[in-house]
């Protein structure tokens, strides 16, 4: 789960290196989200030529978190970092490349386009 402040690796090619959550979209008084939820950050650290600038709010749907998760086989799932992917306002990537695993909630929530991109999905 990540909340306000909690500061997000890149899992993809659209240019930021570091994102840092504003807040968890779904209501004034969500404070947490967890994996496949967006949120909205800000980009802390961006290549001079990629698509996101620095200091740039964007809408990041989050891929991995370090908090573990129960699947409904009563399993468990957790990554060694949190991580995200940046989209624009209509749910379409901002890249063309995802980096490191995904995990099989992000296919559940509709963002079959990162689960078809990513490398491997857990």
């Amino acid at each position: 789960m990540v909340q306000h402040r909690t500061m997000l690796t890149v899992a993809d090619n659209s240019g930021a290196k570091i994102l840092q959550v504003i807040q968890p979209l779904g209501g004034s008084g969500k404070r947490k989200a967890k994996v496949g939820e967006i949120v909205v950050a800000v980009v802390k650290g961006a290549d001079p030529n990629g698509q996101v600038k620095d200091h740039e709010k964007v809408k990041v749907v989050i891929v991995r978190c370090k908090k573990e998760l129960r699947r409904d086989d009563g399993s468990y799932i957790k990554f060694d970092d949190n991580a995200g992917v940046v989209i624009d306002d209509e749910k379409n990537l901002r890249a063309t490349r995802i980096f490191g695993p995904i995990a099989r909630e992000v296919r559940d929530v509709g963002f079959s386009k990162i689960v078809s991109l990513a490398q491997e999905v857990w």
